[in-house]
């Protein structure tokens, strides 16, 4: 195995372990607002106007705007310390951002059995306007970062050395 292909291999495994735990602590935050707000079950969410309401009447919504607008920096910034080009930068952000994603989930699933299927209808971002899908939208939009990141990282870059 050459140096280069070695080096792709650290960076793709450093990624991915600070993706994960990222993921984690995501969830966590998640976990955390689901005990302090009403139970989901227990009130009609079943729109974008009464989540936005329920958000703002206990005064979190701003506030998790501004988590998702930190969180998407953080992955942002990380991400430009992961890579010599701007090529290499994309293919760490969408490796970071996918594996992230997909974490996010899995340890949501762990933590609170939630989402139970992939068809869960679920809150994406709240940024710049409430995005609601089901979980299987950015599961599947992350395995297709992951498939553009892999194919940077040991197809494209090869193709330029």
């Amino acid at each position: 195995m050459n140096s280069t292909r070695k080096e792709i291999i650290k960076r793709i495994v450093l990624i991915t372990l600070f993706s994960i735990a990222f993921g984690n602590v995501e969830a966590m935050v998640v976990v955390y607002l689901r005990r302090v707000l009403p139970p989901y079950d227990e009130m009609v969410v079943g729109t974008v106007d009464s989540l936005v309401i329920l958000f703002k009447d206990y005064g979190v919504y701003r506030i998790e705007q501004m988590r998702e607008m930190f969180t998407m920096i953080m992955l942002v910034s990380f991400s430009a310390l992961c890579g010599k080009n701007l090529l290499e930068r994309f293919a760490a952000f969408c490796l970071s951002f996918a594996v992230w994603d997909i974490f996010y989930y899995i340890f949501l699933n762990l933590l609170i059995d939630w989402p139970q299927t992939l068809f869960d209808i679920d809150v994406l971002f709240l940024i710049p306007i409430p995005w609601i899908a089901p979980v299987i939208l950015p599961v599947g939009i992350s395995m297709m970062m992951i498939g553009t990141s892999f194919y940077i990282y040991f197809i494209r870059l090869k193709k330029e050395e």
